[in-house]
């Protein structure tokens, strides 16, 4: 009986965590739909002024060498950029909120969904510390590293358990395939 407690146990941290990634997972795809309908919202507009008009908001003068970076980014971004932005974020959205709804109710495939976008993000995130070590960057990197550990952790988990049950339920012989490597 006591087994059956701490399996109870492991198996309702293992959701709560699992829950936690994919409320994070949630919020990711939520600010990406932000930054789409932004990119929308500047199709047919200066985007330059609105650039200039965010550097005066934030008390940032127009000498200084990144707000000229920024403005020249600014000016050179057009309608065809625009729409491809708001595309990439859409279906990003579309991936974050599909693997949200899987982690949320405990599928298999999300956790896979997880691990690989995860993993495949990885690089990206290499390349922006190589630029610059900041608390954004690494707190990104480090989360990154932290799920795809765990949702590596939980699919080999969770693939030992189907193999104890399938072992238990059948005629005590493992297929093939699951035997124990000598």
């Amino acid at each position: 009986m006591r087994h059956l407690r701490t399996k109870s146990d492991f198996h309702r941290r293992q959701r709560k965590v699992l829950r936690a990634v994919a409320s994070f997972e949630f919020f990711k795809g939520i600010f990406v739909v932000v930054m789409g309908i932004c990119a929308l919202a500047l199709v047919h507009k200066d985007v330059w002024l609105y650039a200039e008009s965010l550097l005066a908001l934030l008390h940032i003068s127009t000498d200084h060498r990144s707000a000229q970076i920024f403005l020249d980014f600014a000016d050179s971004v057009t309608d065809a950029r625009l729409w491809a932005a708001a595309r990439i974020a859409f279906a990003y959205a579309a991936l974050r909120f599909t693997e949200a709804y899987g982690l949320w109710k405990g599928r298999t495939w999300a956790e896979w969904v997880a691990l690989v976008s995860g993993t495949l993000l990885l690089p990206f995130e290499v390349r922006e510390l190589m630029r610059g070590i900041t608390l954004i960057r690494s707190a990104f990197f480090l989360g990154n590293v932290a799920v795809v550990l765990y949702m590596a952790y939980v699919i080999r988990s969770n693939r030992r358990e189907r193999e104890k049950e399938e072992l238990a339920s059948g005629n005590g012989e493992l297929p093939v395939e699951n035997l124990p490597k000598k």
